[in-house]
């Protein structure tokens, strides 16, 4: 499969409700330009971004893999494992454990229990790991605690509720790499499937602790005790100092996710579920429901759109799944929206008057998104041979 990224001077065209003529992504998203053959900005910045994965052969990528697989096993020498994999019951996480076990490594299965997981994807994990012979840690939120927590967000009409949830996996993660000594955390990401950057205002930076703790005081005036929270300091601590790696695991793989389903299904006995994160309650109720009604959000346009890209879904396929609701059925809507309601204690004038406020900005409270985004870029500034000091130093530490 080749694909060739034609990258015209983009302008901005004034019809409303324009579609990409490449993807399904249309005028509605903010900062999209379509240049003068109707393709938009989005999917040119994606064919440039994955250039190197596409054109990389299969020898190099599996010369990568070896590369990655012999760190990974010799970090672990000695230990009961040699690396941690988030796992939350959906395809690409699943894929990634399975298989670097079938690689030969010994990781130790990650999963964050927010009170929010769906039947099906606890099955899933259950079979995965009961299957493979693997450890599973669960970590287990308060549940009070999180609904105050969660209560908290919507109450501040930010757009990414998710960043809670999104948050204490990576804090979780990495808590884990460190109390069990290791480096690398591997994970489901997918650039190939999933490298369409989510437009600037439908979510927020995950490490942004100083955000959550700020909302949750001022709406829920509580005190975070039982969920684990990670900001930019201790992203620091981690990733420069005790040198973990989180790895895009599937970069290295050839994925296909219609293929690694029927696998699943067929193997692990797996359940699917019909669009993308929808593996907890909470997400395909805010991606299914909050996002479109309350801010005019609909995530599915960019993950599609990343299938139709890779080339294993086409345009035609995806704007049928984008035609109609972003649910299976009314049905399915009504349901989530009544266990929604009864499991944050409201009532449905409470749930319509949420999706009818105005929304606010996450930087309309106090934020370490700059203070991130400056500490993050430090050790690239600096001259190659100080990154080679800095490098040393820190081995030389531990």
């Amino acid at each position: 499969m080749v694909l060739v990224a034609v990258v015209p001077k983009p302008i901005i065209m004034d019809e409303k409700n324009q579609v990409c003529k490449r993807c399904v992504i249309d005028s509605s998203v903010p900062g999209v330009t379509f240049d003068q053959n109707g393709i938009c900005n989005l999917c040119s910045g994606y064919l440039k971004n994955v250039a190197s994965i596409i054109d990389k052969s299969p020898k190099d990528k599996q010369r990568e893999l070896n590369d990655l697989i012999r760190k990974v096993k010799r970090n672990g020498r000695g230990k009961k494992y040699d690396c941690i994999i988030g796992v939350s019951g959906g395809v690409d996480s699943s894929w990634a454990l399975v298989q670097m076990v079938n690689l030969g490594l010994r990781p130790l299965a990650v999963h964050l229990d927010n009170g929010w997981n769906s039947e099906a994807s606890q099955n899933n994990i259950e079979n995965l790991v009961k299957k493979l012979g693997v450890d599973l840690f669960t970590y287990v939120i308060n549940w009070d605690e999180y609904r105050v927590l969660l209560q908290a967000f919507l109450d501040a009409d930010v757009v990414d509720i998710e960043l809670l949830a999104d948050n204490a996996i990576l804090a979780l993660m990495y808590d884990q790499a460190a109390r069990n000594r290791l480096r690398y955390i591997l994970t489901g990401y997918n650039t190939l499937t999933e490298g369409i950057p989510m437009p600037e205002g439908w979510n927020w930076n995950k490490f942004d602790k100083r955000n959550i703790v700020a909302i949750a005081k001022q709406f829920g005036n509580i005190r975070i005790r039982s969920f684990p929270a990670i900001g930019t300091i201790k992203w620091f601590y981690y990733h420069y100092l005790r040198l973990i790696q989180l790895n895009p695991t599937l970069n290295y793989l050839q994925y296909d996710k219609a293929d690694a389903l029927i696998t699943l299904e067929r193997d692990y006995n797996y359940k699917p579920y019909p669009f993308k994160h929808y593996e907890s309650v909470l997400t395909r109720f805010y991606q299914g429901y909050i996002l479109p009604e309350k801010f005019g959000i609909d995530k599915r346009k960019i993950h599609l759109s990343a299938l139709v890209l890779a080339g294993q879904l086409t345009r035609l396929e995806a704007l049928s799944k984008l035609d109609g609701i972003a649910y299976p059925s009314q049905e399915d809507l009504d349901s989530d929206k009544e266990y929604f309601v009864k499991k944050m204690d409201w009532n449905n004038s409470q749930l319509e008057d949420y999706i009818h406020r105005p929304s606010k900005r996450h930087d309309e409270y106090p934020s370490e998104r700059k203070f991130f985004d400056f500490v993050a870029r430090i050790p690239r500034l600096m001259p190659y041979s100080a990154q080679q000091a800095f490098t040393k130093l820190v081995k030389s530490i531990r």
